[in-house]
């Protein structure tokens, strides 16, 4: 059911609604949704490099919009919906352990879910549930999408399709290292 659901969202970038249809998924995927936007968006920047700051813009956008309604979910909905939703991720055992010291860490969690392969609709719902300060929240949102986003636009804008396996393959892998050493950074600074 997956690969069904994949290849459909794949064969919406052959539209001429592909900028709506990434706006959606973009959507969707930050609060429920299991594929992520760069299925949509690598065969759109790719297929038009003059646009990719626009699909960035497009999937930046609509992902916090979304990631508002997951903390909305999380927030208002959580006993009927967003209960229903972790355990679809297998996240609901450790959600309540998780919960007690989330907001101490909330922004930096919403900042690595937002670029790491994380579902980061597990955050966006646990924000709202830890009811996460709101504006924290946006920023952290705002931060994190955008650097993914428009990271994965600037490489395709700039590389083309031969970057397009590194992406699809490596690039979650590279922001956890980059999360790991930006965390430790400040830990050892005292930061955090």
């Amino acid at each position: 059911m997956l690969r069904a659901l994949y290849d459909w969202t794949i064969s919406l970038a052959q539209t001429r609604y592909a900028l709506w249809a990434l706006a959606v998924v973009a959507f969707v995927e930050s609060s429920f949704f299991p594929i992520p936007p760069d299925v949509l968006m690598i065969p759109m920047i790719i297929a038009r490099p003059s646009r990719a700051f626009v699909i960035a813009a497009v999937a930046t956008l609509a992902s916090v919009l979304g990631g508002l309604f997951g903390y909305y979910i999380g927030f208002a909905l959580y006993e009927t919906i967003g209960v229903q939703i972790l355990q679809f991720y297998g996240k609901e055992a450790y959600f309540a352990e998780f919960a007690v010291t989330y907001n101490s860490y909330g922004a930096w969690a919403v900042l690595v879910a937002g670029v790491t392969p994380f579902p980061y609709k597990v955050i966006t719902i646990a924000s709202g549930v830890t009811q996460l300060s709101l504006p924290v929240f946006i920023a952290a949102s705002v931060a994190a999408r955008a650097l993914r986003f428009f990271l994965v636009a600037v490489l395709l804008w700039k590389y083309g399709a031969p970057i397009r396996d590194f992406i699809e393959r490596r690039l979650g892998l590279m922001f956890v290292l980059f999360c790991i050493l930006l965390i430790g950074g400040f830990a050892v600074l005292g930061v955090m």
